[in-house]
C-alpha cells in the first residue's frame, strides 16, 4: 500500500469512527453495526501494510483513531453496564457485569 492509500484508508477510517461516536450517541443499532462491517473492511484495508515510512499526516491521523476508537469503545461498555444494571433492576436479580471504576475518567482522557 503507498503512502497515499495509507492515507485515503484513514480518512476514511476517522469518518467511520465519528459515524460510530454519533450512531453510538443515538443508540442507532443499525447505524452502530454499519460502522463495525466498515471498520473491519478498513482494517483489512490497512492490514495491507505500507510501501516504506509512515509519514508524519499518517502517524497523526493513526493517533487520532486510536483515541477515537478508544473513546467508543468506552461509551459502548458505559451503554452495556447502563442497560445490564436497569434489566437487573427490572428482574431482581445480582448484578452480573460491573464497570469499574476506570470507567469514571473516560471523559478526561478525550
Amino acid at each position: 500500500m503507498t503512502s497515499i492509500e495509507l492515507r485515503e484508508a484513514l480518512r476514511q477510517m476517522l469518518a467511520v469512527l465519528e459515524e460510530e461516536r454519533q450512531a453510538l450517541a443515538g443508540l442507532d443499532l443499525d447505524a452502530i453495526v454499519g460502522a463495525a462491517n466498515d471498520k473491519n473492511r478498513l482494517c483489512g484495508t490497512l492490514d495491507a501494510g505500507v510501501d516504506g515510512e509512515i509519514d508524519e499526516e499518517c502517524r497523526g491521523m493513526l493517533d487520532a483513531a486510536k483515541r477515537l476508537n478508544e473513546v467508543n469503545r468506552q461509551v459502548r461498555n458505559l451503554i452495556a453496564a447502563n442497560v445490564s444494571a436497569r434489566l437487573n433492576a427490572l428482574t431482581g436479580s445480582p448484578q452480573l457485569y460491573r464497570a469499574g471504576p476506570r470507567y469514571g475518567y473516560a471523559g478526561g482522557r478525550a
